[in-house]
């Protein structure tokens, strides 16, 4: 590919935002950020591409799709001269507008903060807040939306299936499922297996790699101290998710 930026367009562009755009359907797939010529570096790493990448094979994937068609990835810079400080709400902002990306983690902060509706944000912070270090050892798990608040449909939505160390799971007291910054739902895993239909007949599909659970609602002593009524928003920064689905507690001493 011959597309490339000059030292000096690099230096007027400092930090940027960007877009990959499939030019078959106009389509944006991959929202990043960078400096210098970061933008061009996903496409010269698709040649070297390997099928059984994990997060990354997706990305590469549509950019093997659309070479083979004669094409080439359309380069979008979306928002250059950005301050350092500001680069990851930026490209998180972006992530946010375009659902279906291939991106492997979500923007920096859009778990917590990312896209709600005026009503969600007032219930949001009209909430009990959970301020205090927990003694529990838990794994937070976020699952992005939620569909119904009754305490068998978020099981269903959080048991799996997670990219988690096989030798943190089952360490836990607790699982707590979370939305956009608050606690919605609290469990006790009976045992994590693989996410593969044998292990689990209920699931539709096959994912050896990932770890599910089979558990139960937490006591309701738990229940009322994580979740409460309707949730708990986080607001102590060791519990708070930024990018990654899983985040691990060790647990306060009393």
């Amino acid at each position: 590919m011959s597309e490339r930026f000059s030292e000096a367009v690099c230096q007027e562009l400092e930090n940027y935002v960007y877009r990959l755009v499939d030019p078959r359907n106009g389509e944006t797939f991959y929202v990043g950020k960078g400096s210098g010529n970061r933008v061009f570096d996903h496409v010269a790493a698709a040649l070297k591409f390997d099928p059984e990448e994990d997060e990354m094979s997706a990305k590469y994937a549509r950019i093997k799709a659309i070479q083979s068609s004669g094409l080439e990835v359309l380069h979008v810079i979306h928002r250059h001269r950005i301050p350092k400080s500001a680069i990851y709400d930026v490209e998180a902002a972006l992530i946010d507008c375009y659902p279906g990306l291939t991106n492997a983690q979500a923007g920096h902060g859009s778990n917590d903060r990312g896209p709600m509706h005026a009503k969600q944000i007032i219930d949001k912070y009209s909430l009990p807040v959970i301020d205090w270090p927990p003694v529990h050892k838990l794994i937070l798990i976020n699952i992005n939306r939620l569909e119904k608040f009754g305490r068998d449909d978020i099981y269903r939505q959080v048991r799996f299936a997670w990219r988690l160390d096989p030798k943190k799971a089952g360490q836990e007291d607790f699982v707590l499922a979370v939305v956009r910054g608050v606690v919605v739902g609290a469990f006790e895993a009976e045992y994590w297996k693989a996410a593969t239909i044998e292990n689990f007949p209920d699931k539709p599909f096959d994912e050896p790699k990932r770890l599910a659970f089979k558990g139960h609602p937490a006591p309701d002593d738990i229940w009322d101290l994580y979740v409460g009524e309707r949730g708990k928003r986080i607001a102590l920064d060791g519990l708070r998710h930024v990018q990654y689905p899983i985040r691990h507690w060790a647990g306060e001493k009393p």
